[in-house]
């Protein structure tokens, strides 16, 4: 069987040569909040290839102007991979370097360049990777939960059952698990995690390397107690432990509790028709939920 081998030495100057005669793609790692995590290396690849793709070229535009890189700027981006992939390819091949860059931190980690490295690696292209800042490892190196085993599983779905079919494939996952989550979005998703999951240890992270950089760590139920009094802002990244033995093993499907797939409003709206109050209704259902009352009031006005 013939294996794809990629090898490369270090040039004199500290450059890597690679042994070939198509381009080099390399993956070059941007801060994810604080300019002073930019290296030196990924600086001077920046300046050095002769063309550089990014995910946003506003955003990577003021990164290069801070760093006075003057090099080339294109987009590739989710709607545009196809066609825009297609020819960063043909220049590779044709001998150019390129660096592909993502909005914060490592790309092709949550954003389309993983298909862009993919195609190079099918064409035998030389992929490089310059490290640099990495949200998901961040804050699991500050969560204070385990670390020597993990997985890291992007965005969760956003519509209902999407997720509730990823936390119950993801709930037999063993060790520590990370994953992201938008700040309109976090309560929804603590919540089912709650339900599906238990109340696992978990450690709320965001603004890392920035200014007002925040972990909040509790139990999941805890958290959504701290979101209920403190408005979700930025992007989040979720580390959550494992949990129980029971946790981990999973409810049968006749152990799970028969509000598990309606959402706050389904829920409620079964209590009220079974009481006539509203109010009696959301108590209930707040402590079926684990949530503070506020917060499921406040899901079934936005209704």
């Amino acid at each position: 069987m013939m294996m794809n081998v990629q090898r490369s030495f270090m040039t004199a100057s500290g450059g890597e040569k690679v042994t070939r005669e198509s381009g080099t793609l390399y993956l070059v790692g941007t801060p994810i909040g604080n300019l002073e995590d930019m290296t030196f290396r990924a600086i001077r690849t920046l300046k050095e290839v002769g063309l550089i793709a990014a995910e946003d070229t506003r955003q990577t535009r003021k990164l290069l102007t801070h760093f006075e890189i003057s090099t080339r700027l294109v987009s590739y981006h989710e709607h545009n991979k196809e066609a825009s992939g297609v020819e960063l390819i043909r220049l590779l091949e044709e001998g150019q370097s390129i660096a592909l860059v993502s909005d914060a931190g490592l790309p092709a980690i949550s954003d389309p360049g993983v298909d862009l490295v993919k195609a190079a690696v099918e064409r035998e292209i030389a992929v490089v990777p310059i490290p640099g800042a990495n949200a998901a490892l961040s804050a699991l190196i500050i969560s204070g939960l385990p670390t020597e085993r993990f997985t890291f599983l992007g965005f969760p779905p956003r519509e209902r059952k999407g997720l509730n079919e990823w936390l119950l494939r993801n709930r037999k996952q063993q060790g520590t698990i990370i994953c992201y989550e938008s700040p309109h979005r976090v309560v929804k998703t603590l919540t089912a995690m709650l339900e599906q999951w238990g109340d696992r240890p978990v450690a709320m992270v965001r603004e890392l390397t920035k200014r007002h950089e925040e972990a909040a760590r509790g139990t999941i139920s805890e958290c959504l107690e701290w979101l209920s009094e403190h408005s979700p802002l930025g992007e989040y990244c979720l580390v959550i432990g494992e949990g129980s033995d029971r946790d981990a093993a999973g409810l049968d499907e006749d152990e799970r509790p028969w509000w598990s797939e309606l959402d706050i409003a389904e829920h409620v709206s079964r209590y009220e028709e079974e009481t006539g109050d509203r109010k009696e209704a959301i108590k209930r259902a707040a402590v079926d939920r684990g949530l503070p009352k506020r917060d499921v009031y406040n899901e079934i006005m936005r209704k």
